[in-house]
């Protein structure tokens, strides 16, 4: 897979509501933490406004805007920042409505389709810490493939057929990937390898250390990679990644092997082989030097918090 894909693999977001909300008139919605969570949407007609906890500067959303959510703090919609909120679940519960979408005061004014992911997987911090509070992706010509995800995702809510569910769960995640990429594509900085993937040379770099992570990989392998020097490029992906490549790909290891050990019962040994050491002694000190705890111990950890 490629890089990004891996990442979500990991982070494992499952999709658990998708909905529409079509609604006219003054209106406010206050929704609660998500906790571990990420919460998706775009403005199918009309506008509103989006204002997130902590965050000191609200968002004006207009017709075909989009808007991720990552660290899943308690946000507002509504007409207006001064409109009178009112709980989401007492909103939604007050305006039951037919299938996925709630007519709100006879609807037209302003429509608005939306999802909710819970992550399951142990690692959503290397993925969501590099995004900010709030992506705002505002609607231009690039972003076609986003529009028919939500335009889509909107049909079939008013549709309401037979296995609508499954289809609404993977439109929803095709919705977070393309919101992912697009949010990617528009980014003129940042330092992480989230935006290093933009990178033409560096992406290539990344992308072989994730096709295969237990490869003997050096610094002067990762560079041929790039198409770049070994120093320019060590250079180049400290700076833009904002570690070595070498650290970066110790990193990758241990969150592999993180995974495994928290989601099965294999043997050390046979998952510090998996991810190219030769040694489980030595896979150890790798892994407790960047998890801070030895692998045994994180296993028993992870699965007793899941038991």
């Amino acid at each position: 897979m490629d890089p990004l894909s891996d990442v979500l693999s990991l982070l494992k977001p499952r999709s658990y509501m998708s909905a529409g909300v079509d609604i006219a008139g003054a209106w406010g919605i206050q929704f609660p933490s998500l906790g571990r969570g990420i919460k998706t949407g775009a403005v199918v007609k009309g506008e509103c406004w989006l204002s997130v906890d902590g965050v000191a500067d609200p968002v004006h959303l207009k017709t075909g805007d989009c808007f991720l959510l990552p660290h899943g703090c308690a946000f507002f919609m509504g007409s207006s920042l001064d409109a009178a909120p009112i709980a989401a679940a007492e909103f939604f519960a007050k305006n039951k409505g037919f299938g996925h979408i709630r007519t709100v005061n006879g609807g037209g004014e302003c429509v608005v389709a939306s999802s909710r992911f819970i992550l399951d997987g142990t690692q959503a911090d290397l993925l969501l810490a590099l995004l900010p509070p709030i992506v705002h992706i505002h609607e231009h010509g690039e972003s076609a493939a986003l529009r028919h995800s939500v335009e889509r995702m909107m049909e079939e809510m008013r549709r309401n057929e037979p296995g609508s569910t499954l289809v609404l769960q993977n439109l929803a995640h095709m919705m977070l990937v393309q919101a992912l990429r697009q949010h990617l594509d528009s980014a003129q900085d940042g330092t992480g390898w989230f935006f290093a993937l933009s990178d033409r040379q560096l992406g290539a770099a990344i992308g072989a250390i994730h096709n295969d992570p237990a490869y003997p990989w050096t610094v002067e392998l990762l560079a041929n990679y790039a198409g770049m020097s070994r120093s320019a490029f060590a250079a180049k992906f400290k700076d833009r990644v904002g570690k070595s490549p070498m650290a970066y790909l110790t990193q990758w290891r241990m969150l592999l092997a993180g995974e495994r050990l928290g989601t099965s019962r294999e043997p050390v040994s046979v998952i510090a082989l998996d991810l190219g050491y030769e040694s489980e002694s030595a896979f150890s000190t790798a892994f407790k030097r960047e998890m801070g705890v030895s692998p045994r111990q994180y296993g028993q950890l992870r699965i007793t918090s899941a038991a």
